[in-house]
């Protein structure tokens, strides 16, 4: 079970980007496995070494073709993934096999909303990456770095990827509604405020096709809120404050009204009836971070290519963003320092962004072609590299707390998605709170 620390204990806390922190972002089970922490197969396969790496959702590596890229550079090596769908399942997996320093892969995913908790709790299991072979701090942006680095500068983790957030949306939905299509006149319709945003909402549902919602989910809008806030469930002293902080309460019951009046779907994210509104075309708007596009890509069907666009969303946010890390027990612990510097360097970060959509953590990538130049095949010729990098220049700098993500799954998954089942906003927030509170003393 995962370790959990009383609410009394003041957290360690990171000065990060801001992040969804649930745990949503995800994928396809590659290999059916329960957690993504099992036993590392280190041993030889037909005389090469088989490295395996624990992820969560859909990182891209393998879609990418890095994978093979790195085999054909060395023949010797062998790459074996084990994916888990959800991070909230993955996760708990891996605290465990951290803490009992036992079953751990050769390479580690963590998402951004758990760095913290790794760096206050498990950094003397992993190696420092900062000395790896090939590996250049200036490389990455200077509050990536810093997210995984311990006070005593040991760097645990090689950040992947970032999460600038914009809005995604169907052209040919939001046209049936009487609705702006152009991408730049769409963003003026929200500009600056997600109360707009909601507002835009009640003008689809007026106009828009029966059957279909304004946005994707409770859950995707107030994590879009959240994420565009300076503060939101931590305060710089390392303080749980979500139920004083005014920012959070008004995100909730922005989303608690936007899911009474019908609004937003009444899916959980990630799961397979939300899959399933993706690719019957039953919303028309999403929060959309960068790896959402390989997301939409791999959930629609053939014919949704090119129906949407990316337009700026109504406050700069970041929603995901991960590290890889070796542990130390390892059985192939070089090999695997090796595999993450090459996997994590700018080139292959930009490799990644154009195939899969994974923004670079790289600042090294940032005028690469394959950023300045990326298309996607759901939004056809928008620009979407310049997109997401203006909106990665104006991210908040956020205070990211090691139970940043048992506090979003409750407001998400045990709070706002309740009102889309007849809840009140006050019986859900109240659910929600009782719900955190009690994962959080345990």
């Amino acid at each position: 079970m995962r370790a959990r620390i009383r609410t009394a204990r003041k957290a360690m806390v990171v000065a990060a980007v801001a992040s969804l922190g649930a745990g949503l972002l995800a994928g396809c089970a590659d290999d059916g496995k329960d957690d993504g922490s099992g036993s590392s197969s280190g041993g030889d396969s037909g005389g090469k070494t088989t490295i395996t790496l624990g992820l969560f959702g859909t990182m891209g590596f393998k879609e990418a073709g890095l994978y093979s890229e790195y085999e054909k550079l060395n023949p010797k090596i062998k790459i074996a993934e084990n994916v888990v769908e959800r991070n909230e399942n993955y996760y708990p997996a891996l605290l465990n096999h951290l803490t009992t320093n036992s079953g751990l892969q050769d390479v580690q995913a963590v998402e951004v909303g758990n760095i913290a908790e790794i760096v206050a709790t498990q950094s003397a299991k992993l190696e420092d990456l900062s000395k790896a072979p090939g590996v250049n701090k200036a490389d990455w942006l200077d509050w990536k770095w810093q997210q995984a680095t311990t006070k005593d500068g040991q760097t645990i983790g090689l950040g992947t990827d970032i999460g600038p957030m914009a809005i995604c949306y169907r052209k040919d939905l939001f046209e049936k509604a009487g609705l702006p299509t152009d991408r730049a006149e769409v963003g003026k319709l929200w500009a600056g405020d997600w109360n707009k945003f909601v507002d835009v909402g009640e003008r689809y549902k007026a106009k828009g096709p029966k059957g279909t919602t304004f946005m994707d989910s409770p859950g995707g809008l107030i994590n879009a809120v959240l994420s565009s806030e300076k503060e939101k469930f931590y305060d710089a002293s390392g303080k749980v404050v979500y139920k004083t902080n005014p920012a959070v309460k008004n995100a909730f019951d922005l989303t608690a009204d936007a899911a009474k009046k019908g609004l937003v779907g009444a899916q959980t994210q990630f799961q397979p009836a939300w899959d399933q509104t993706i690719a019957n075309n039953k919303f028309a708007a999403m929060a959309c971070p960068p790896w959402m596009l390989g997301y939409i890509k791999g959930k629609s069907q053939p014919d949704a290519k090119g129906k949407w666009d990316v337009a700026v969303a109504p406050k700069s946010g970041n929603w995901g963003g991960s590290f890889l890390a070796v542990p130390k027990s390892g059985k192939n612990v070089e090999e695997a320092r090796k595999l993450v510097a090459w996997l994590t360097a700018p080139e292959q970060q930009a490799k990644l962004f154009k195939v899969q959509g994974s923004f670079p953590s790289a600042q090294a990538a940032f005028d690469s072609a394959e950023v300045t130049g990326a298309k996607n095949d759901m939004t056809g010729d928008a620009p979407i590299g310049e997109i997401f990098a203006e909106a990665a220049k104006q991210i908040p700098v956020q205070v990211i707390g090691p139970k940043d993500q048992i506090i979003q799954q409750g407001l998400t998954d045990n709070g706002v998605i309740l009102v889309t089942k007849g809840k009140s906003a006050k019986e859900a927030w109240e659910t929600a709170t009782k719900t955190i509170d009690n994962n959080l003393d345990q």
